[in-house]
């Protein structure tokens, strides 16, 4: 080594300093079209060839092995955690059960569904009132659950409350 090369090593305080080259932040190719493929990325779309065809009719003119080293980065790097929204089926198995047999995460979920959708709380509502009815047999209820029903706008219980009139 030359005494130039000791004394830029010696020189550093932590290892990352040491890459800091001409090759550092130069501009590429792609950088226009990184927005894209973020987007894309963030929809579900991981495959590098997909989108590299994707973004060639866009005047991308580069490699899809660019495009390929780009999204690996994005491959091995840790994602945030996030929950997984329930399925239709088990928000469905919720309504339909009997509250207290839900658990305490169950009903948080339930919870947060029906506050980001009113036609689901609705409708949970009156699963929950005509449930009670019947088991309950309260069925001098059921004018007021079916008036009730009438007034909200929940086409497939209109089609049960026509049925049961």
């Amino acid at each position: 080594m030359t005494w130039r090369t000791v004394k830029q090593f010696a020189d550093v305080a932590k290892p990352e300093d040491l890459f800091t080259g001409q090759w550092q932040n130069r501009p590429s190719v792609l950088d226009d079209y990184k927005p894209y493929l973020d987007d894309r990325w963030n929809e579900g779309c991981t495959n590098a060839w997909k989108l590299w065809e994707e973004i060639l009719p866009l005047g991308y003119k580069g490699s899809y092995q660019r495009v390929c080293a780009y999204l690996h980065d994005k491959r091995t790097s840790p994602r945030p955690v996030t929950a997984r929204r329930p399925s239709p089926r088990r928000v469905a198995g919720w309504i339909l059960r009997r509250p207290d047999t839900l658990t305490e995460s169950e009903q948080i979920q339930l919870k947060s569904v029906r506050t980001h959708c009113p036609e689901l709380d609705a409708l949970t509502r009156h699963v929950r009132s005509f449930a009670t009815m019947l088991t309950e047999r309260q069925g001098e209820r059921l004018p007021d659950w079916l008036d009730a029903v009438r007034q909200d706008d929940l086409p497939s219980l209109h089609t049960l409350a026509a049925g049961i009139d």
